[in-house]
């Protein structure tokens, strides 16, 4: 019999064109998605009760950096300029393959406990390949990129690189991995921003990312002083360079973008470029709003990440969602970016930003199984009403989700990660981070 699973009896929420949910059964087989109906009744490897839960997608997160789990609690109330340069880069320089090992499993823990199952995820300039290795090892589905800088002012030596050498490294890496456990493990390139990048570099990953046929990942119009800087040393816009060189497009996710003018706006929905909304890092480094209500009335794909914990202090998508949609009520009334839609930008509209919506994002017959139970039936979510989309994104929390599956294979159960020891885990971590903070010179 080949692998597969049932999970019984649960409401589901399949995010699919019609945004359908059923009150019934999912079926996987073989990875993939096999079958939704009110009773399924066929012989299976597993049966998940998920009576009283809810299934859904597994969450696509399209801004991370897992290199800077061990960070966390180390570079807060800072502004972007000078967290980088006082806090985040030295700690990325004062990174070993060990400490950036330690660092993504870490994030990989969280992320699964909280229903991620997918992100595109952006390193430091060393040690990538030890992020790759985690995500392959411990069934996780993620678009990895080794940080790119061959320029900038108070880049630590550890980070400088030359332009070619970073061009040739990232495409090793590329060929190498990209494409690796069926499809799950995926590279792409990942200049950090137009700051620390030569326009020499950013035009050549232009190029080879098209050759490569694989995604670019960078950092746009995040704080106005890196605007004010990218706008002195180019006379153009942050949008504006990055478009001039061939960084935009649909493989290309531009992360934050919370300072944009009506021209760059008009570039982004030209050129079908997506947008990784990243709300609580936003808030946490004080660099503003960005403008989503508006952005998704031109019709620019917008999907959400939490950034990294240096500047969030959590990976947890739930947060991010109802912060994004309170943000924009905030700023343009409560009808503004409803739960339905923070839920699509939290999984099928990320999944279409990494190039993926035919395989993951939402629970559909034929799609790779990547799918989540979440346990509403807590005082903090109770009662749900009619209205599940509303209390998952509203009222629930990551430490509801209790079952996490990656292409057909159980990765949580009950609360329990299988792929990873959760106690080896944060003791790693723990060791790991006071040894960098020593090697950095800085306190955690």
């Amino acid at each position: 019999m080949s692998e597969s699973i049932l999970i019984k009896g649960g409401t589901i929420v399949t995010m699919d064109g019609k945004n359908s949910i059923v009150r019934g059964d999912l079926l996987i087989r073989d990875g993939r998605i096999a079958g939704i109906a009110r009773e399924i009744d066929d012989t299976v490897n597993e049966a998940i009760e998920a009576s009283g839960c809810v299934v859904l997608p597994g969450f696509v997160q399209t801004h991370l950096h897992l290199c800077q789990t061990l960070f966390r609690g180390a570079a807060d109330d800072l502004s972007l300029i000078d967290w980088l340069k006082k806090r985040v880069w030295p700690m990325e320089a004062a990174h070993t393959a060990a400490s950036v090992r330690a660092s993504a499993r870490l994030s990989i823990a969280e992320l699964v406990t909280g229903g991620t199952t997918c992100a595109l995820t952006m390193e430091t300039v060393r040690h990538t390949e030890e992020v790759l290795r985690v995500v392959e090892e411990t069934g996780f589905r993620a678009n990895v990129g080794k940080c790119m800088m061959d320029k900038g002012d108070g880049v630590p030596d550890g980070l400088c690189e030359e332009t070619g050498e970073s061009i040739r490294e990232s495409v090793a890496l590329i060929e190498k991995w990209h494409g690796r456990a069926n499809g799950r493990v995926r590279c792409c390139f990942a200049p950090r921003f137009a700051i620390s990048c030569t326009t020499e570099l950013l035009r050549e990953v232009s190029a080879l990312s098209r050759k490569h046929r694989v995604m670019i990942h960078t950092h746009a119009a995040e704080n106005k002083n890196e605007c004010e800087i990218v706008e002195g040393e180019t006379g153009l816009r942050n949008v504006a360079y990055l478009d001039s060189l061939g960084i935009s497009g649909a493989h290309v996710v531009l992360a934050h973008c919370v300072h944009l003018d009506d021209e760059e706006m008009e570039t982004l929905a030209r050129t079908q470029t997506n947008v990784a909304h990243c709300p609580s890092s936003n808030m946490k480094l004080g660099s503003g709003v960005a403008r989503i209500a508006e952005m998704l009335s031109r019709g620019i794909s917008v999907s959400l990440g939490a950034d990294g914990a240096a500047c969030n202090n959590r990976l947890d998508m739930f947060t991010e969602m109802r912060t994004a949609a309170l943000l924009q009520k905030v700023m343009h009334g409560p009808e503004a970016l409803p739960a339905s839609r923070a839920l699509r930008m939290a999984t099928i509209d990320g999944a279409r930003a990494l190039g993926l919506g035919n395989e993951i994002g939402s629970l559909e017959a034929g799609k790779r199984a990547d799918v989540i139970v979440v346990d509403l039936n807590q005082p903090h979510s109770s009662p749900q009403g009619d209205d599940v989309v509303s209390a998952l994104v509203y009222s629930a929390v990551a430490s509801d989700v209790r079952t996490t599956v990656i292409d057909g294979q159980v990765v949580m159960r009950d609360g329990e990660l299988l792929t990873l020891n959760e106690a080896v885990v944060i003791e790693e971590a723990n060791r790991e981070a006071s040894s960098l903070a020593e090697r950095a010179g800085v306190t955690v």
